[in-house]
């Protein structure tokens, strides 16, 4: 996991929350922007995708992000719903690992 937590109490705050809305967003509509070939729409989540995982210090999925924006824009609808299941993942085991901080 290519992770690195975060100095700064408020950040470390926001984290759990941050990941849990990221999942959500996965989870309701990811597929649906894949499903419907919605390459604007997934343009625009691998964006955000990619500078609000940066600045969290969650690397790995900030440099998914560079490449489903490419992947968006090459219509690689293929890929894309592979990039899904990484992503969903990859939240998922930071999730494990901040609820194991936590016990």
């Amino acid at each position: 996991m290519d992770f690195v937590m975060p100095d700064d109490p408020f950040v470390l705050e926001l984290l759990p929350e941050f990941v849990d809305t990221w999942i959500t967003d996965m989870d309701e509509v990811y597929d649906n922007y894949v499903e419907t070939e919605n390459e604007t729409e997934l343009y625009r989540l691998a964006h955000t995708l990619k500078g609000s995982c940066l600045q969290f210090g969650i690397n790995n999925i900030g440099n998914m992000g560079i490449e489903l924006m490419a992947i968006a824009r090459a219509h690689d609808w293929e890929k894309a719903k592979e990039y899904g299941v990484i992503l969903k993942l990859s939240f998922k085991e930071i999730k494990n690992y901040l609820d194991n901080l936590q016990t």
